[in-house]
């Protein structure tokens, strides 16, 4: 018989027992630095983070001149990000040499930067100028920080998972590349990482697209259903690691195992539009990631250290969308945590008051098939969703939403209808890539989404 699901104060507990077991001093540690709301200056910041906490890295979504002169002389290394928008320009060595003059050079050394990441989760947006000039790019910042004399600062890019075709109730060790993208697109970028030896930067996030069945093998709790490796036999008690693993077995399959993964960011809301977002879910979440960098490792690469950017460090309550978008944090924006995972010194914050859940503010969100999934796509998706107990009949011959009777309106009834009934996240609605949110209700007549 499956036990009864803990308490939350018995969760609490338990994630006293873990910080026990975390060392006194956390490195390679770090927190993605976001500023969408009233949140304190870059220079209060920078204060609590190198006087009151160990975390040792942040990263930032831009090169913010303030943000970067905040953290000079902190010794706390900083990743900074190339908007999405800027990539196509530099493509042009010129361009690049450019950007690195004004956005490294006025900074670097006082301030530790570390990486910069050329865009975020530039495949995810299908923006094909984007991603034919990523690589170029790159390199151009690359050379240029050469030209200049940096050999400290390393050029990396973020990457979605959405880059593995993999099957979260499958094997790991068979995590692949999407097709396309494998020998075209990142085959290239992990040559170019391994020749300037700089990291693989991934985001896994076990939010998106887990199981709401089976939530515990999301955040590291006990009871949950495990996965096992039928080809290596290993058996896996989270998704971070399987996540980990798909992605290594990726880079592996195409020659580039021994490329260094740094963790850009990952993480758990303590409040969302669903039960599973808590103060101590995010903590116990947090608590195993911080475990793993330090070398815990996974699986398929044991002891592997992985330098980790949580994210994030405070709740952004000028954040748009669903009420977990604001509620991401370690921190509230007066520097009291939201639960306490051993990063504050001197034995600071534990039992800091939880984080009340805010008002829902998700609105519309439907889930329907992209224009451009084939039939074939489609098909897979609805014999797919049909089998994980949503109700189909709908779209079966004289149901409400057989008429018009196509592929593609009975995929986006059944995709909404698994959408709706697993938390409205973002990875509910992906279905290998052949699903999107839309914001306008698509029910039409009889047929009700």
């Amino acid at each position: 018989m499956a036990k009864a699901p803990p308490s939350i104060s018995l969760l609490l507990l338990l994630c006293a027992a873990v910080f026990l077991t975390i060392p006194a001093v956390i490195s390679a540690i770090g927190v993605n630095y976001g500023t969408l709301g009233n949140l304190p200056p870059p220079t209060q910041v920078a204060n609590f983070i190198k006087t009151q906490t160990s975390i040792d890295s942040v990263k930032i979504f831009d090169v913010n001149p303030d943000i970067l002169r905040a953290f000079a002389g902190t010794g706390i290394s900083v990743v900074v990000t190339v908007p999405n928008g800027d990539i196509p320009a530099l493509a042009n060595g010129r361009q690049a040499r450019r950007w690195v003059s004004v956005n490294i050079l006025p900074f670097h050394p006082q301030t530790k930067i570390k990486y910069i990441s050329v865009g975020n989760e530039i495949l995810l947006t299908g923006d094909n100028n984007m991603i034919n000039n990523l690589l170029p790019a790159m390199r151009n910042l690359n050379n240029a920080l050469v030209r200049a004399g940096v050999r400290d600062v390393k050029v990396t890019t973020a990457h979605s998972l959405n880059i593995i075709a993999y099957d979260l109730t499958g094997a790991p060790s068979s995590g692949r590349f999407r097709p396309g993208w494998d020998k075209g697109i990142l085959a290239p970028i992990l040559a170019y990482h391994r020749r300037t030896k700089s990291p693989f930067m991934v985001n896994p996030y076990p939010y998106f697209g887990f199981d709401p069945k089976n939530v515990n093998f999301a955040i590291f709790r006990t009871p949950y259903k495990a996965v096992r490796d039928p080809f290596t036999r290993h058996v896996y008690t989270n998704m971070f690691d399987a996540l980990m693993d798909s992605t290594y077995s990726a880079m592996k399959a195409l020659g580039y195992g021994d490329v260094n993964i740094v963790v850009g960011e990952t993480g758990w809301p303590s409040a969302c539009d669903a039960p599973w977002c808590s103060p101590a879910n995010a903590a116990w979440f947090n608590l195993n990631i911080i475990k793993r960098a330090q070398g815990q490792g996974t699986p398929l690469m044991p002891n592997r250290r992985f330098e980790t950017y949580i994210f994030g460090l405070f709740n952004e309550e000028g954040k748009p969308g669903p009420t977990a978008e604001r509620n991401w944090g370690l921190f509230r924006a007066d520097f009291s945590p939201v639960y306490d995972v051993g990063l504050l010194r001197n034995g600071q914050g534990g039992g800091g008051r939880p984080a009340l859940p805010a008002p829902s503010t998700a609105g519309g969100k439907w889930c329907v098939a992209r224009s451009g999934a084939t039939n074939t796509q489609l098909q897979d998706s609805i014999n797919w969703v049909c089998g994980q107990g949503v109700d189909c009949k709908p779209i079966q011959a004289g149901g409400s939403c057989f008429n018009p009777s196509s592929l593609r309106t009975h995929a986006s009834f059944v995709m909404n209808a698994y959408f709706q009934s697993h938390g409205r996240t973002d990875g509910a609605c992906n279905f290998s890539g052949t699903g999107m949110i839309v914001g306008n209700n698509p029910s039409n007549g009889a047929c009700k989404y």
